[in-house]
């Protein structure tokens, strides 16, 4: 009846506004971190105000009963190696990929829809990784940067589908000067999907996925 769409209506605009919230929450968190005078005391403002967001909003994405609402998430120590300022270069023409890829991809990501991203260039992981990696830009409303990592770590000591680096759709930035952005690898943090089925979120595609193992961020 009336009644129950009524309650539905309100229902769904309660739900888009704890997730406003959460969004308004991970931005501020992000913005505190840049502030700090130091990295490693950035990373630990995060690792706090992360495990308070996961044990406490309505939106966490852990299920009800999971221990992690009462240990905390788990992480490798900071390590200050593993935190650069890259150059952003422009992606290699398609034949010079050793995994060819289209410039677009789309995927579905649960509460979103379907996302499309645009390959926008690459960042250069120093040694001892050595790598390349592809930074995407994601193209729903307002965009943003977007740079997903599988490394060798995945499906043994982190999660299998890869962590995520950066999604300034979401707030997740570290900042960088023009030109550059601050990749750091402590702070790479699982998806969504990780904690809970029901989302699905945007996976590492090749020019992300590296065999050096990185043994920094958030960790299973």
């Amino acid at each position: 009846g009336a009644s129950d769409t009524l309650a539905n209506v309100t229902q769904a605009a309660e739900l888009e506004l704890e997730l406003a919230d959460w969004r308004r929450r991970v931005s501020g968190l992000y913005a505190a971190v840049r502030a700090q005078g130091s990295p490693r005391d950035g990373h630990a403002l995060w690792r706090a105000g992360r495990d308070q967001l996961f044990r406490d909003h309505p939106q966490s994405p852990l299920l009800p009963a999971d221990p992690l609402r009462r240990t905390g998430l788990p992480y490798w120590p900071y390590d200050p190696d593993l935190r650069f300022e890259l150059e952003l270069r422009p992606a290699p023409a398609p034949e010079l990929r050793t995994a060819p890829e289209p410039e677009l991809r789309t995927a579905p990501t649960g509460t979103d829809g379907v996302i499309s991203m645009r390959l926008i260039g690459r960042v250069e992981l120093p040694a001892p990784l050595g790598a390349s990696i592809d930074v995407w830009w994601l193209r729903q409303y307002a965009g943003g940067l977007f740079v997903p990592l599988r490394d060798g770590t995945a499906g043994d000591t982190s999660y299998g589908g890869g962590r995520y680096a950066l999604d300034t759709a979401k707030s997740a930035d570290l900042g960088g000067q023009p030109g550059s952005i601050v990749v750091d690898l402590n702070f790479l943090y699982h998806p969504s999907c990780r904690y809970d089925p029901q989302w699905q979120c945007p996976l590492a595609p090749p020019g992300n996925t590296i065999s050096a193992r990185i043994n920094a961020g958030e960790r299973l």
